[in-house]
């Protein structure tokens, strides 16, 4: 993922953001048939756990952000060792229960970051208070978190080649 300035669109930034964790979930819905081979992409590794967690917190990071803005507070920096690490926690197998866990907590990020965006004017999405990108530009960015499930993929088919 960049840090560069992120490109927007007329899309909804709501519903930019809502689609990419449905496009998340799609994808971990395959991911009970992983191997146990962590996948590379751009010189890392990911598998299904770390993909999760890596787009929580990045959800997590940026509506922080937001809402610190809003309210006229500090941001807190981020401290997330990123996907340059790949904990123990992030071999384990992905169970049923693993991807229930990940529906129920992406199901009540959608829907908080939804709230949120929605709620904005335009003008504070594109005159957003505070240092850094605009909350368009942030909805749009925290949509490229789909990258981390993409680096895993669709593991539908059993013996897939990833």
């Amino acid at each position: 993922m960049s840090d560069e300035v992120p490109t927007t669109d007329d899309r909804e930034p709501a519903l930019v953001v809502t689609s990419m964790i449905d496009h998340v979930l799609d994808l971990a819905a395959t991911w009970t048939n992983w191997d146990g081979r962590p996948m590379h992409a751009d010189e890392r590794l990911y598998t299904p756990h770390k993909a999760i967690r890596r787009v929580t917190d990045h959800l997590i990071d940026h509506l922080a952000e937001v809402e610190a803005r809003l309210a006229g507070s500090p941001t807190t920096p981020d401290r997330w060792h990123a996907s340059a690490s790949t904990t123990p926690a992030d071999l384990a197998p992905f169970t049923d229960q693993d991807l229930d866990e990940a529906r129920s907590r992406l199901t009540r990020l959608s829907q908080i970051w939804a709230a949120r965006l929605t709620a904005l004017t335009p003008d504070q999405l594109d005159r957003s208070p505070g240092a850094g990108w605009t909350f368009r530009q942030i909805a749009f960015h925290v949509a490229e978190s789909a990258y981390y499930a993409d680096a895993v993929g669709d593991l539908s088919v059993a013996g897939s080649d990833h």
